[in-house]
């Protein structure tokens, strides 16, 4: 009977390590997006979704060994119950900007005691105020918590037209300008605190064992 049940158990462990081997080369033949979603619909009992790391926004130890892998690279981190991998898909830069600014809504206050306030902020700011301080006493959005910082921020991300003003404009670092955006009544004063940034990404398929 102990024979029985030894020969059982490793008859277990020996499907469980052939699963396991299986599951991990089966990874080899994920190479882009398309390839995760088709590979992620024909197994549909895997947990595994795309996350993207940003040299910038992301300081943390596993962050830095992903940024050191290659693109088709694979490894996995003891982060869970379950054995996860990571998959580097995809490996880029792409442009980011950062400003502050003073946001005032159009909807709440008439246009000619913005453009008032505008002028007075401006003025304040070429008098020597910080625009930190002038953000946190005028702008009109969650952004006056951090002095108007907008953080690193690609095209896609913000307002199109908040965006284009900022984007395709010649405006340098230290550069002070208006903004309007009519159609949603939102008028901004803008400082440019950073030039523009390329910043390293890199687009990773983390996905978990299945259970056996």
């Amino acid at each position: 009977m102990r024979k029985i049940l030894l020969s059982t158990l490793l008859c277990l462990s020996f499907s469980m390590v052939f699963g396991q081997d299986n599951f991990e080369k089966s990874l080899d033949s994920i190479q882009t997006l398309d390839d995760v979603t088709i590979f992620l619909k024909k197994n549909k009992k895997v947990k595994g979704k795309v996350i993207v790391f940003n040299r910038e926004k992301h300081a943390t130890r596993m962050a830095d060994v992903i940024f050191k892998m290659g693109v088709g690279s694979k490894r996995s981190f003891k982060d869970a119950p379950q054995k996860t991998y990571y998959k580097v898909i995809e490996k880029y830069k792409i442009p980011y900007y950062r400003v502050s600014y003073v946001y005032l809504d159009g909807s709440e206050t008439p246009l000619e005691d913005i453009n008032a306030a505008r002028k007075r902020v401006i003025s304040q700011y070429n008098q020597g105020a910080t625009f930190s301080d002038l953000a946190v006493k005028n702008s009109m959005d969650d952004t006056a918590k951090r002095g108007g910082d907008s953080g690193w921020f690609k095209e896609g991300d913000l307002h199109p037209e908040f965006e284009k003003a900022i984007v395709t404009s010649n405006h340098a670092e230290g550069d002070v300008f208006t903004v309007d955006i009519p159609e949603i009544k939102a008028y901004y004063v803008v400082l440019v605190t950073h030039e523009r940034k390329l910043i390293e990404e890199v687009k990773v398929l983390k996905i978990t064992e299945p259970k056996n």
